[in-house]
């Protein structure tokens, strides 16, 4: 629950029996908060693709799969290439926005379920101050084109690499020390195996691109991209357990404090009917 000051009016009967409507792949009640990630990484998974295909359509880029980089007019596929020019950057903008937007609400969302379960609060704390810092860096990469914008481009492809990777390494570590309904090591060894993953992606792709190979370097930029969105989607097994209210009452001098607030986040009790 997260109120926004006042007392607490009685709970919503039917908005409680939607949102355990819902039956997980172990026959437990879920939240339909579990979709958000999902949603989160199928959405912006899709968009980049559609911007790879108008790019490689218009000619501006070489494909994926090309055996080398010739020389000419095309370059090579990197995601910022793709959606440098009109119609792939409308695309391109769009779809950097709405990720940004989905990815600042797992964020807080995140740091709301694990405010309650953490002794100590700055490791919650500085992952979600990273995932805000990552989240502005897309809306740079979207909005300020390679072209138009070459080193605003390159801040938010750094905040959102960068930030990003500590994101991952924060998250990992939070899942195996928090272990929310014992399944920690379950999804906690994942995001470990993911997190090296994104780290050597990034740590290879800055290297290809100090020696001019191109088309590896973009390869590898796809990979880091599609890691990434894979670990954001990961974060569906935690949110199934959980549901996130908003409520609004009239304001009162005894309300309570937005810090409070937060941690009213209610646990799924999947026992009750």
């Amino acid at each position: 629950m997260i109120p926004f000051g006042g007392e607490l009016p009685k709970p919503n009967l039917n908005a409680r029996t939607l949102s355990r409507s819902g039956t997980g792949m172990d026959g437990k009640k879920c939240s339909v908060w579990m979709f958000l990630p999902l949603v989160f990484t199928l959405f912006t998974s899709a968009g980049l693709w559609i911007v790879y295909f108008i790019a490689v359509e218009d000619d501006k880029i070489f494909p994926l799969n090309s055996a080398e980089r010739k020389p000419g007019v095309k370059h090579a596929p990197y995601i910022s290439i793709a959606g440098d020019e009109p119609p792939a950057s409308c695309v391109f903008s769009q779809v950097m926005n709405m990720a940004a937007f989905l990815a600042l609400v797992v964020a807080v969302l995140r740091f709301i379920q694990l405010k309650p379960k953490v002794l100590n609060p700055w490791l919650n704390i500085s992952g979600l101050v990273a995932l805000c810092l990552a989240s502005f860096g897309m809306t740079l990469l979207g909005n300020f084109q390679l072209t138009n914008d070459e080193e605003i481009h390159n801040v938010g492809t750094s905040l959102t690499f960068g930030f990003g990777t500590l994101t991952c390494w924060i998250q990992a570590a939070l899942t195996l020390k928090v272990n929310i309904k014992n399944e920690g090591r379950k999804v906690g060894i994942p995001r470990v195996i993911l997190s090296a993953s994104i780290t050597l992606c990034v740590v290879l792709y800055f290297i290809l691109m100090a020696q001019g190979i191109h088309m590896y370097a973009a390869r590898v930029q796809w990979g880091l991209v599609m890691c990434f969105l894979s670990y954001f989607g990961t974060f569906a097994v935690e949110f199934r357990h959980y549901r996130y209210e908003i409520v609004c009452s009239e304001y009162q001098e005894n309300f309570l404090s937005f810090s409070e607030s937060l941690s009213e986040a209610s646990e799924y009790q999947t026992d009750q009917v």
